[in-house]
């Protein structure tokens, strides 16, 4: 049996797997099936004009050139520190967008040598940072927060930390 065919096999195993499992037990599976899609829909249309928004704000952002306006700005400090000034789009963008900074880092990757300190950096970053407003727009949707407080500037700073600490790390791995 081929490594392709037996990988093949793992989602339809697991699924026959706790199927049969439930039918052991006696459990009515179309029936569980059924109120885990009505409570899974529940979410998506509670979380659904938070992701719009951010979506839309993305968009705007992009579109605007708000972002390189943000990053020109931010290039000579980060410059001082020893950051790329090529990554810093990936730095602003990656805590507004996951799809965004993956796209961004790809195009970063064609473009620069392959294992050059900014590859190395936004390979840092994209690990090492996490798209906040994505993640506070799901999880304060599904849940019904309405005010977080702390939450997005404590995650900003985390994100702030992350791009720092992938340049010191990849400085430091480097040696």
């Amino acid at each position: 049996m081929s490594t392709v065919l037996s990988t093949d096999l793992i989602i339809p195993a697991v699924v026959a797997f706790i199927t049969g499992f439930a039918v052991y037990k006696k459990v009515d599976v179309f029936a569980s099936f059924l109120k885990g899609a009505k409570e899974g829909l529940g979410s998506a249309v509670s979380v659904f004009p938070a992701l719009c928004f951010l979506m839309t704000a993305i968009g705007m952002l992009r579109q605007s050139g708000f972002i390189e306006m943000l990053t020109g700005f931010v290039s000579p400090f980060a410059e001082k520190i020893g950051f790329p000034p090529e990554v810093l789009p990936l730095a602003v963008l990656r805590p507004f967008s996951g799809s965004g900074a993956l796209g961004y880092y790809e195009e970063l990757c064609e473009n620069l040598a392959a294992g050059s300190f900014p590859e190395k950096v936004a390979s840092v970053l994209m690990g090492g940072s996490e798209t906040t407003f994505y993640t506070v727009a799901v999880y304060y949707g599904a849940i019904g927060i309405k005010n977080g407080r702390n939450t997005v500037p404590a995650a900003l700073t985390a994100d702030f930390a992350a791009a720092i600490l992938s340049v010191f790390f990849v400085n430091l791995l480097q040696r």
